[in-house]
């Protein structure tokens, strides 16, 4: 039995075009889905937020983005209420 070798196959010009498009899908996602988390916490909805969160740090991951997370604030003022140490806490 013979395999067949793939053949190298270089990006086009329309490559980079449809690169830059995913990036600025993934960009006009990571945006509406912290809008939507910020929405379902403000509605106590805390599943939803917690969905919607993931969401964006997912997004924001495999776009590279490398934004800060916008959510750090609700969860150190979670740990300072809590009694939770920052030192304590697990890591993401």
């Amino acid at each position: 039995m013979t395999h067949k070798q793939c053949e190298l196959k270089l990006p086009s010009g329309d490559a980079v075009d449809a690169a830059t498009a995913i990036k600025a899908r993934l960009e006009q996602d990571l945006n509406e889905a912290e809008g939507k988390a910020h929405r379902n916490l403000a509605r106590y909805k805390f599943n939803n937020f917690g969905y919607w969160a993931v969401v964006w740090v997912h997004l924001n991951r495999v776009g590279q983005f490398r934004r800060p997370n916008p959510f750090s604030d609700y969860v150190k003022l979670a740990r300072k209420k809590g009694g939770v140490d920052d030192t304590e806490a697990e890591p993401n």
